[in-house]
């Protein structure tokens, strides 16, 4: 067997029935089996074609299913429910190096199977053909901050608030105090995209009026990320708007475009791609079904993500600190041997963030590539748009200086009113 040619998929899982059994059908209802054994299904075709149980690690049991429609054994009056960690492999000749073919693949129909109470997808390694089949990240970390010119600390970034209802010229007034202010980057919120109160060409002509002109003032060029999400059609032609302006970012909500769609800009896109995740928490918020982000996330860089959403600690939603920065770390990690071959890309950490999160956030991802984006969280400082990224920028300084963030407040006004606000 080449190992090199095998994907490897982790899951966890629960059953009534017994471990291996249950493996198996899952197995076989992934690759050469079904059913019922049909003629073709000869020896031979399994051994070439089937997928393998690598190993089984039983880790424990419940007295009733984590899953409505499980099924049990027949004539099985007292079921109990097992659970465990198995990898299974296939071989890469099954689908391709395909990534709309490999989600069939790993996370396709294994979710509905009667035999499980419970299954989740919680991590991938794939084959190097994977690598040379899509482009990857075109820019990652070492891109992003040359567009940016900031080195040795996270960009300081911001969402554009309120996410929609502004309409372009008043998107511009608020990128012109951001910019002004000291800022690295900004976003546009997922909901706005073309809407017709901020029609995305409008948007585009006014925010990078402000941006440029800032630019050739100070030199700085401020990285908006434009939500260029719609038919691939459109996104082509709203990245090639975005360019001709003389903007550096594009950004992708990633379940609403799909592999395919991804893929497809990336090979077209002379610019980064900011891949949002929302929807994500369709695959996450059980943890009895779904994918972990360690796997999820493999898929989207290889399709060519610059940046990735990680969540932030202490959050507005129901992530926890530690599978947060066990994203964003993953991230960081390369998912193949090899200079520049790896996938890395930046991590972005949002979603409730403040100047209360920098420190816990540094010493968790243990770097500072990453884009540290908040909104409310810095947009309403009381002192102001640029009283907030003044305050954000000092709570960093502090973060990696190992200094006491309220030590640090007593000589930087702009922190002490942050840290007041966001108590």
């Amino acid at each position: 067997m080449n190992l090199s040619n095998r994907i490897f998929a982790q899951y966890e899982i629960e059953t009534a029935f017994p471990l291996e059994e249950a493996i198996a059908t899952m197995a076989g209802e992934q690759s050469s089996g079904t059913f019922l054994q049909v003629p073709g299904e000869t020896a031979e075709l399994k051994e070439k074609s089937g997928a393998q149980i690598e190993w089984i690690r039983e880790t424990g049991s419940v007295a009733s299913p984590s899953l409505p429609g499980a099924g049990i054994p027949k004539g099985e009056s007292r079921p109990v429910w097992r659970r465990a960690l198995t990898q299974v492999s296939w071989p890469i000749e099954n689908m391709g190096p395909s990534l709309p073919n490999l989600w069939a693949t790993v996370a396709g129909n294994l979710f509905e199977l009667q035999q499980f109470s419970g299954l989740r997808l919680v991590d991938l390694t794939l084959p190097e053909a994977f690598r040379d089949a899509y482009p990857g990240p075109q820019f990652g970390v070492a891109g992003t901050r040359r567009l940016t010119a900031v080195e040795g600390r996270p960009l300081i970034g911001t969402i554009v608030k309120p996410s929609v209802g502004l309409s372009p010229d008043a998107t511009a007034a608020l990128v012109a105090d951001l910019v002004a202010g000291g800022i690295d980057f900004i976003k546009d919120d997922e909901l706005q995209a073309d809407g017709p109160h901020c029609p995305f060409a409008q948007r585009v002509e006014a925010v990078m009026r402000v941006i440029n002109n800032h630019a050739e003032r100070t030199g700085k060029k401020v990285m908006f990320a434009f939500n260029l999400t719609g038919e691939i059609e459109q996104m082509l032609e709203r990245h090639d708007l975005v360019l001709r302006h003389g903007g550096t970012c594009v950004m992708v909500s990633l379940n609403s475009t799909g592999l395919p769609g991804l893929a497809y800009l990336r090979r077209h896109c002379q610019l980064p791609i900011h891949a949002h995740r929302n929807g994500w928490g369709l695959f996450q918020r059980s943890p009895h079904i779904g994918l972990s982000y360690l796997a999820y996330q493999k898929f989207w860089r290889l399709a060519g993500a610059d940046h990735m959403h990680v969540n932030g600690l202490r959050n507005k939603f129901c992530e926890g600190d530690e599978s947060v920065l066990a994203s964003a770390r993953e991230c960081l990690t390369p998912m193949f041997q090899g200079e520049g071959r790896g996938c890395e890309v930046m991590p972005v950490f949002s979603s409730g963030q403040t100047v209360r999160q920098t420190a816990d956030t540094f010493k968790g991802l243990g770097s500072p590539d990453l884009i540290y984006a908040a909104g409310g969280g810095l947009v309403a400082h009381p002192g102001g748009v640029a009283a907030g990224v003044r305050a954000m920028h000092q709570s960093w300084q502090a973060a990696m200086s190992g200094i006491d963030i309220n030590e640090h407040a007593r000589t930087n006004t702009e922190l002490r009113q942050a840290l007041e606000k966001y108590a």
